[in-house]
C-alpha cells in the first residue's frame, strides 16, 4: 500500500514538473514571439502582458493568502499563456518553441515594470477602499 502511494505521488511530481518545463518553454515562445515583427500588434501586447506578469516579481495575488495566493500561478497564468499562443499565428509559434529552449538558461529574468503595474493596481484598489470606507 505504501509502495503504491509512494509511486503515485513520483508520478504525480513528474506530471507537474513536465507541465512547469512546457509553461517555462511557451514563456520563452511567447517573449520571442513578441520581439518578432512578422506579429501583429494586438498579439504582441497580449504576449508582453502575459510574459510580464509571468516574469514579474509581483503576483496579482500574493501567494501567502490561502489557496487564492496560489490561483494566479495554477489558473491565470496558463489561461493568458493559452490566450495569446491562440493568437499568434500557429508557425511563428513553432519557429518560436524551436529557439525558446535556451531563452532562460541565464535564469529567469524580471519584469519589474509588470511588477510595478501590480503595485499600482493594488495601490488603486486600496484607495478606492480607503474612500468608501471613509465615505461610510
Amino acid at each position: 500500500m505504501e509502495n503504491k502511494l509512494h509511486n503515485r505521488l513520483r508520478e504525480l511530481f513528474s506530471l507537474i514538473k513536465r507541465k512547469a518545463k512546457k509553461l517555462k518553454r511557451e514563456i520563452g515562445a511567447l517573449y520571442l514571439a513578441y520581439k518578432r515583427e512578422d506579429v501583429p500588434l494586438y498579439e504582441k501586447i497580449v504576449s508582453l502582458l502575459v510574459v510580464g506578469y509571468a516574469l514579474s516579481p509581483i503576483d496579482l495575488i500574493p501567494d501567502f493568502i490561502p489557496i487564492l495566493g496560489y490561483l494566479d500561478d495554477l489558473v491565470l497564468l496558463p489561461i493568458g499563456i493559452l490566450l495569446a499562443v491562440k493568437l499568434i499565428p500557429s508557425n511563428i509559434m513553432e519557429e518560436c518553441r524551436e529557439q525558446a529552449e535556451n531563452v532562460f538558461s541565464e535564469g529567469k529574468p524580471k519584469s519589474w515594470i509588470a511588477g510595478g503595474i501590480i503595485i499600482s493596481i493594488w495601490t488603486l484598489i486600496i484607495i478606492i477602499i480607503a474612500l468608501k470606507i471613509y465615505r461610510v
